[in-house]
């Protein structure tokens, strides 16, 4: 049989999944082209990097593990506190107890592509997921961390299964009567934390990605309401759009 290219043997690697790498190298570990032993070196490298993720991904189910006697646990987090224009959002997941989901963190320490393939895979294997939202009129009428609060008690009344527990990113949320656990930097701690950090922070980010089309002048989907230079040029021009928080932007307008 004719021998492979190096050129053939390089797309196999590019095409060959995480659980296929073991018999990549063991397929090519004896060819001596120096070609192919970089792309052994690399299956390896990759396989290491793998093992890795998945002893962070073990050391974030800590909490998880320490609450392994309630069936539902259920992580809550928001995206949007501190921005000027737009709502303040709220993610409640719970997840299966054997999630093998891998490269899940504080939604901020990802990548804009990573959080949006992260989301979908959290949607198709968290055992449920609920989404609130406070909009920028109330969160004037009631402030940021009532409205922050509301979002939260919103996201949790969605799930389709009722959580035993909540993990929650370094609050307490008030009126509701299923224990919970305020974690600090949760986000960053706890697998269904990060999680629902994930999927609070890209249903908001798509959001505004959406808003940016109706008021495109302010920059929404490059800012996402935040506090930007351009976006506070945009504010003095422009004046305040029906989606700023009146009680953030005073200083601006």
């Amino acid at each position: 049989m004719q021998e492979k290219t190096i050129g053939q043997i390089r797309e196999e690697y590019k095409a060959a999944g995480d659980g296929m790498l073991p018999s990549f190298i063991e397929t090519y570990e004896t060819d001596r082209r120096s070609g192919v032993e970089k792309l052994v070196e690399q299956a390896r490298k990759r396989l290491e990097k793998l093992a890795a993720e998945r002893a962070r991904i073990e050391e974030l189910k800590k909490y998880e593990r320490e609450y392994d006697t309630y069936d539902y646990i259920c992580g809550i987090d928001e995206a949007g506190r501190g921005p000027l224009a737009g709502p303040v959002v709220a993610g409640a997941v719970i997840l299966p107890k054997d999630c093998g989901i891998l490269y899940i963190n504080d939604s901020k320490k990802l990548s804009a592509s990573k959080r949006e393939e992260l989301y979908e895979e959290i949607m198709e294997k968290a055992v449920a997921v609920g989404v609130g939202m406070a909009s920028p009129a109330r969160i004037d009428e009631i402030n940021i961390l009532q409205a922050t609060y509301e979002a939260m008690r919103e996201a949790i009344s969605k799930l389709s299964v009722k959580p035993d527990i909540l993990l929650n990113d370094a609050v307490t949320i008030p009126e509701v009567p299923i224990r919970q656990v305020p974690i600090i930097k949760g986000d960053a701690k706890s697998i269904s934390i990060g999680a629902a950090s994930i999927i609070a922070k890209v249903t908001r980010d798509r959001l505004m990605v959406e808003y940016d089309k109706i008021m495109p002048e302010y920059g929404f989907a490059s800012n996402k309401g935040y506090g930007s230079a351009e976006h506070i040029a945009a504010l003095k021009v422009y004046g305040p759009s029906p989606i700023h928080r009146a009680s953030f932007i005073k200083n601006f307008v």
